[in-house]
């Protein structure tokens, strides 16, 4: 499998295609990653150095890729965090060409806005651009709770509401919908939600609440879901295992009281979970 991911990228630690990259080569993807920043570390950090590259290098970095021929070879493109409207617009002509080589490419989307808590953190006017451009142009995205209801415009305290309104992105274009750190009305206090809806069905996924936010764990679990969806087909078995890894290594990391996510250290997550939650149907 050959998945093109266009992301942020940190020297230090792990975010974006720092993130994303080599959980996908642990499970043997070969990775083609863009960065559309090269920082020294995540911003999280309140001081960081490095710098964000103009959206034509995007362009010119596909361009050279189209040139080896291998286009055609191309499984899926991931993306994450948009620093502009000019990075969503030049990531976008990146899937058509990617389409345009292999029509049965998938894009997937992971609609990076904001978070309970935190709020809006993108630059004004990509909440609209995600909207309108980039989640209709996707075949997977994968909001959280906060950002599902802003896409959406709709409030999500119940399951149900939660399932409406992942119809009512399904209608803008997405097939497969992945909603992380769902906590609603029927979420035990102790436990996080996971829901997962494809043409194949709705699924819930529960784990164990754990004491821990970190920077870059939802770009991993976009990245397992995607690979996931395209090797397994299934919307239920993507979710139970993209679930269950990402679940294993936040548990290695809250018991390091680690800052930064521990991919390296707890790698063998990615393959073999060593807590597999199930997805059961709703």
């Amino acid at each position: 499998m050959n998945i093109l991911s266009i992301q942020s990228h940190v020297a230090y630690g792990h975010v974006g295609n720092a993130s994303a990259v080599f959980p996908l080569q642990r499970l043997g993807v070969e990775v083609w990653p863009i960065n559309t920043v090269q920082f020294s570390n995540h911003t999280g950090y309140g001081a960081w150095r490095g710098q964000v590259f103009e959206a034509s290098v995007i362009g010119d970095l596909v361009e050279g890729i189209a040139e080896r021929g291998v286009l055609s070879r191309c499984d899926g493109v991931l993306s994450g965090y948009m620093g502009s409207a000019d990075i969503g617009a030049a990531i976008l002509d990146a899937v058509e060409r990617v389409r345009a080589a292999n029509r049965n490419a998938a894009y997937c989307c992971d609609p990076v806005i904001g978070d309970v808590g935190r709020g809006i953190f993108v630059r004004p006017g990509i909440p609209e651009f995600m909207r309108e451009k980039a989640v209709p142009a996707a075949d997977v995205i994968t909001p959280n709770q906060f950002e599902l209801e802003l896409l959406t415009g709709r409030t999500c305290t119940t399951l149900p509401e939660a399932i409406a309104a992942c119809d009512a992105l399904h209608a803008l274009g997405p097939k497969v919908i992945l909603v992380t750190s769902l906590h609603v009305g029927e979420t035990p206090p102790d436990s996080i939600d996971l829901l997962a809806s494809g043409p194949d069905g709705r699924f819930l996924v529960r784990t164990p609440r754990l004491a821990v936010s970190l920077n870059g764990a939802g770009d991993a679990i976009a990245a397992l879901f995607f690979f996931h969806v395209l090797r397994t087909g299934s919307t239920a078995q993507a979710v139970s295992l993209a679930a269950s890894s990402i679940y294993g290594v936040l548990s290695r990391t809250e018991k390091a009281q680690s800052r930064e996510l521990l991919l390296v250290e707890a790698q063998e997550e990615f393959v073999t979970p060593s807590r597999l939650f199930p997805a059961s149907s709703i």
